[in-house]
């Protein structure tokens, strides 16, 4: 036993003398841990922005990432509206993005409808584009949008009503976000996430979509495609928007993170499932 616990011993003098020196090593491993050849251009969601009264969508992320050697742009498109519009006014943004920056491509990275918004960008100037991660990107569809496009049918009253309180939260956004310039249709920005408005979608821009729930083409014309997601709704008893992403996971019936479901998501090449729900992924609540 004296020989085992002399072992033990050495053992961890050895281990605190490493770790002493680990935190050292890391700085210096971890300086240009984030640097890639090119910028990166993260892109917000359905109600999304760059930054509220000093809230960042992808909060703490851009800062995170450009400690670490990175080139960070964020993009602001239009919070509520078509695929299509919201493709053009990103493609504009990154033409603005290449021109400051000097580089010849961007490394897009969307999150939620901004995974179709950057897959329009590489679909139609594939040559800006190095790379298209799409992060639990609604890539066949949402079943929560498919509901809502049911409850809410083109002409009828209640697609008024909702499109009115959605009009309505855009338009605060955009106040206070500096967004008032940029056109908003939310009806539009609906159709284009149920799952017939991303078929149509996906007829059009195919690159990187599986045939299954599994991988797709990785390299489409020169733009390397990826995808990750959330599949947990549950994550934290003290976040209070658990519980209303919990209630909308239910309606899927497959994994998911409370609006996307974990094969809607799947592009090019998957990098992982995660323990996290759809705010999760960009550092919220």
């Amino acid at each position: 036993m004296t020989g085992f616990f002399g072992r033990l011993l050495r053992g961890l003098a050895f281990a605190s003398a490493a770790l002493t020196l680990l935190p050292l090593q890391n700085a210096h491993a971890q300086s240009t841990y984030t640097q890639t050849r090119y910028p990166i251009v993260l892109v917000h969601g359905l109600f999304g922005f760059d930054s509220v009264l000093g809230i960042d969508y992808f909060y703490g992320i851009p800062d995170a990432l450009r400690q670490s050697g990175a080139k960070v742009y964020v993009a602001q498109v239009s919070a509520a509206n078509s695929t299509e519009v919201r493709g053009e006014q990103l493609l504009a943004q990154v033409k603005n993005i290449l021109a400051l920056s000097g580089a010849s491509k961007v490394n897009l990275i969307g999150h939620s409808h901004g995974g179709p918004t950057i897959r329009y960008v590489a679909g139609v100037a594939p040559q800006l584009v190095a790379s298209a991660t799409s992060v639990a990107g609604v890539n066949r569809g949402s079943r929560v949008a498919d509901i809502v496009r049911g409850v809410a049918p083109a002409g009828s009253v209640s697609e008024t009503v909702a499109n009115t309180a959605a009009t309505a939260l855009v338009g605060m956004i955009n106040l206070l976000s500096g967004g008032t310039g940029l056109p908003q249709m939310p009806t539009a920005a609906l159709d284009s996430l149920t799952t017939q408005g991303s078929a149509k979608f996906n007829q059009k821009f195919p690159q990187g979509i599986p045939a299954d729930c599994g991988n797709g083409a990785e390299l489409v014309n020169g733009v390397r495609y990826y995808s990750w997601t959330g599949t947990k709704t549950a994550t934290n008893l003290l976040d209070p928007s658990d519980a209303f992403l919990v209630t909308l996971g239910w309606t899927f019936g497959e994994a998911n993170d409370g609006l996307v479901s974990a094969c809607s998501s799947r592009l090019g090449k998957h990098l992982g499932d995660y323990r996290q729900n759809h705010l999760d992924e960009v550092n919220q609540m």
